[in-house]
């Protein structure tokens, strides 16, 4: 358990000059199809269908906003699938941005991720499970500790819910398992991932066996279906389903993880995002086979009113705990593939040297783990985390751009960097996925452009981050 040669690393590459340990890679083809899979299904699927019904006017719609973003996100995840295989390193995009473009630009991925959008994520995913244990458990909802103080005449009263408490514990949990070892990890998320897809099908099967539906509903139209502006929607609800698509991308973080990155990375890539795209046109149409539109545009709770149609008052149990099982496999994945960005960027020097350091004993990011930890739970216990998040989501597909546009970057600068895996269609495929995502950046800038424009400034927030700690750093001679 001594570990390899490793101390430092530049862009990815690591430069040996001492013996310290390593990430042992302990994640088979499974675990990295559960990462894909595991992470990108969430809670999304049994909410979003409805809101994106508002939005398009009509189920068919809806079914080709699924597929539309499903294809988008598969040409994303064939381009990631040629750079993971490439650059099979701990970090993933942070990574690919370094190495395509400049130091400060992976600064700002890294802290973006570690300080606002992966943290507040966790946080709002470690709610999501409590909220629905709270279904069977409703005391959860309830105050646990409650103080009122008065600052210059003005009363404030400082609670603490069941809710942020239990929030708090499962970041706690997951994180602990995650530093006790990748393999334990990987086998948790390998497990809930098969679990929340069985339940996803008996929505599929019962619903179109039990539903006594009618597939006339994807005929229906709503008046939203005929307004002059409905493909500016389509755009918009694009993005929901770009949101219940989000977490491709996560397995490239753990990359440096993987068992046979080369071939394995591209395998899960392509495999788990299918997965996904068939479960989720399947499921919406259990949905809306089961669900008249008319109900479907007046309800939260899609999955929960199909479900009752079979299954009777048992549906919202059977929800709730779909739900919770879905959650905690995505809530695993995120600790698993979120600690590692930081600890890729302290390796190179863009992040406290701590940060960097694995646990000599479970080879995994220890520190990383729980700093990343530390600051969801601070999310978590002030609730603070829905509005940065929401904010937040707007960068995630900037970078997702700038990643792969960093397929044409490198094969100019670097044509003989060893690519076990091309992307497919290349340059059609990463061209078309470049293209559409700065479209949708560009529809969200012109239909929600207050968040769009604090998604910015939360970036840009790590550009004067970046040249203090730089300068810190010059000052005490390691710059």
């Amino acid at each position: 358990m001594g570990g390899e040669p490793n101390s430092a690393r530049i862009g990815g590459e690591e430069l040996t000059t001492e013996k310290r340990p390593e990430l042992v890679k302990g994640i088979g083809l499974f675990g990295a199809i559960s990462v894909v899979a595991g992470t990108m299904i969430g809670t999304a699927i049994f909410v979003v269908p409805s809101r994106m019904l508002q939005l398009v006017g009509s189920p068919a719609r809806v079914l080709a906003v699924w597929v539309f973003a499903g294809a988008l996100s598969l040409c994303g995840a064939l381009g990631y699938a040629e750079l993971g295989a490439a650059l099979p390193k701990a970090g993933g995009e942070y990574v690919y941005i370094y190495r395509a473009y400049a130091p400060w630009l992976g600064f700002l991925y890294a802290w973006t991720q570690f300080v606002i959008a992966k943290s507040t994520s966790i946080a709002a995913i470690a709610t999501g499970f409590v909220l629905y244990l709270s279904y069977f458990f409703p005391q959860l909802a309830s105050p646990f500790w409650q103080r009122q103080a008065s600052f210059a005449g003005h009363a404030a009263t400082f609670s603490l819910t069941g809710l942020q408490i239990g929030a708090v514990a499962m970041i706690a949990l997951l994180s602990g398992i995650n530093v006790l070892g990748v393999r334990r990890a990987g086998v948790v998320q390998t497990l809930f991932t098969a679990s929340k897809l069985l339940v996803l099908a008996v929505l599929i099967i019962l619903g179109l066996a039990l539903g006594k539906g009618s597939f006339e509903h994807f005929s229906a139209l709503s008046p939203a279906s005929l307004h002059p502006g409905w493909l500016a929607a389509f755009g918009v609800a694009t993005v929901s389903a770009l949101w219940a698509y989000d977490g491709w991308n996560n397995l490239s973080m753990v990359a440096g993880e993987v068992e046979n990155p080369q071939r394995n990375m591209p395998r899960a890539l392509i495999l788990g995002t299918v997965v996904v795209i068939t479960v989720y046109v399947f499921v919406n149409i259990s949905y809306f086979y089961v669900v008249a539109p008319s109900n479907a545009l007046g309800t939260q709770t899609i999955a929960a009113d199909a479900a009752r149609v079979f299954l009777g008052k048992a549906g919202g149990a059977f929800i709730a705990i779909g739900v919770m099982i879905s959650t905690f496999a995505t809530l695993n994945g995120s600790i698993l593939s979120g600690s590692r960005v930081p600890y890729a960027a302290a390796l190179d020097g863009l992040f406290p040297e701590p940060i960097a350091s694995v646990h000599p004993r479970f080879r995994t990011p220890a520190v990383s783990i729980a700093a990343q930890a530390v600051i969801a739970s601070l999310f978590a216990l002030t609730g603070q985390y829905d509005a940065l998040y929401t904010k937040a989501i707007f960068s995630e597909f900037l970078f997702y751009a700038l990643v792969t546009a960093g397929i044409f970057v490198l094969r100019r600068r670097e044509p003989a960097l060893e690519r076990p895996y091309r992307t497919w269609g290349y340059p059609v495929v990463p061209g078309i996925f470049v293209l559409l995502a700065v479209v949708l950046l560009a529809n969200t800038v012109f239909q929600q452009r207050t968040d769009s424009l604090w998604g910015l400034g939360l970036v840009g927030t790590g550009i004067p981050v970046y040249f203090l700690w730089r300068l810190w750093q010059r000052r005490k001679g390691r710059g």
